[in-house]
């Protein structure tokens, strides 16, 4: 497959059920053994999916966050952590798509390299001491530029989504100079002195590997230092992983109407579905799932027309999705009892994995803070009508 073949084929989108499908297959399986979701990523990259969001004029199909939102949904539903694992990939796509900052022939290796294989990619940012990034402060870990030149790591992040799958990694470091800088060093897996320890022993998305990895003075292919990330990147972030969160949440909503269906108590001679309650309960879950995916998708349409205010929309929405799809599993939790707290069902899982929505940068309390001082500020200045 040559570079202007990667992407999405024009019937792509449309097979997004059956991929669901084949990751659903899977999903049980390696939320057990919490082993990286190897044959899930194939199955992603095999759709063209990997690469949705490279750019056009590096003959990608330029894939926006509106459709990201839905293939992540829809990997979501299937293998939440294979689509978290897709989601940095796709990120980074973007990211370079809006503003380039890899070296152009590094970027055009990997993506040449991901034409026969998965090429996964990550930023890792956090670390032991420094916790998020995203609330401040400088990495520990430290770039040193060699005598002879380049590039060497040494230091250790945590929380490294896919680490034992990755093809590069972003290592977010300071420079060893007088007045550090701040930037991103590209590594390749294959470099030497790094070392991934199986450290992830998490409620949900077990599967997703995030590990800690350790760099003893390993080699970088490029540095990144003082770019500056385009505005619209948190909005990808925000709206592309509430829609994985809403994905799970209806998995768990498809399980909970099926098992309402089936379930016949003697007692009442027919099934539980023919309640008024619980046909109340599922219209519940229906609206507030249907609403906020309607929200995210409208949003994320705006961000694509370059609409600002709905870039800074975005983590707002993110709030509104993820509690709407917490408090959609939690509402079947409670309708099905013992059956959902079972692990022969998948709804307990489904609930473990839709909980790591509340995590991801940036948090509730982060947005609920800025969306408030913004009001705030808003009506101080008199321009509370905006």
């Amino acid at each position: 497959m040559s570079i202007e073949m990667i992407g999405i084929p024009p019937a792509g989108l449309d097979r997004l059920a059956e991929i669901t499908g084949a990751l659903a297959a899977n999903a049980e399986r390696n939320d057990r053994t919490a082993d990286f979701p190897a044959e899930g990523i194939r199955v992603v990259h095999q759709a063209g999916l990997l690469t949705a969001t490279v750019a056009r004029r590096y003959g990608g199909p330029g894939g926006g966050l509106a459709d990201t939102a839905r293939i992540l949904g829809a990997l979501g539903r299937g293998d939440p952590s294979v689509a978290l694992i897709s989601a940095m990939t796709l990120f980074t796509h973007a990211a370079q798509a809006a503003a380039p900052t890899w070296p152009d022939d590094v970027y055009r290796a990997a993506l040449a390299e991901s034409a026969a294989d998965p090429v996964l990619i990550n930023a890792l940012r956090v670390e032991p001491e420094l916790g998020t990034p995203a609330r401040g402060g400088l990495p520990k870990t430290i770039a040193a530029n060699g005598d002879q030149g380049g590039w060497r790591i040494t230091g250790r992040k945590i929380f490294s989504t896919g680490a034992e799958g990755l093809r590069y990694m972003a290592v977010w470091a300071r420079t060893d100079d007088a007045e550090p800088r701040a930037g991103s060093f590209l590594v390749r897996n294959d470099a030497p002195g790094i070392t991934i320890e199986r450290t992830w022993d998490h409620l949900g998305l077990r599967a997703s590997r995030s590990d800690d990895v350790t760099f003893d003075a390993t080699p970088a292919v490029a540095a990144i230092l003082d770019a500056r990330p385009d505005s619209s990147l948190m909005a990808w972030n925000s709206l592309g992983l509430c829609s994985l969160y809403l994905g799970v949440a209806s998995a768990a909503r498809d399980w909970l109407i099926k098992f309402l269906s089936e379930r016949t108590p003697a007692s009442l001679g027919a099934p539980l579905a023919t309640l008024p309650r619980f046909q109340q309960a599922v219209g519940e879950i229906e609206s507030a799932l249907g609403s906020a995916a309607d929200l995210v998708d409208a949003v994320a349409r705006r961000v694509d027309d370059g609409d600002e205010a709905a870039v800074v929309r975005a983590p707002a929405v993110k709030l509104i999705a993820t509690r709407a799809a917490i408090g959609s599993v939690e509402q079947a939790m409670a309708l099905t009892g013992n059956n959902g707290l079972s692990r022969k069902n998948p709804l307990e899982r489904h609930y473990r994995d839709v909980l790591c929505s509340r995590v991801h940068t940036p948090q509730d309390d982060s947005i609920a803070l800025a969306a408030g001082r913004a009001a705030l500020d808003r009506w101080q200045t008199g321009d509370e009508h905006r």
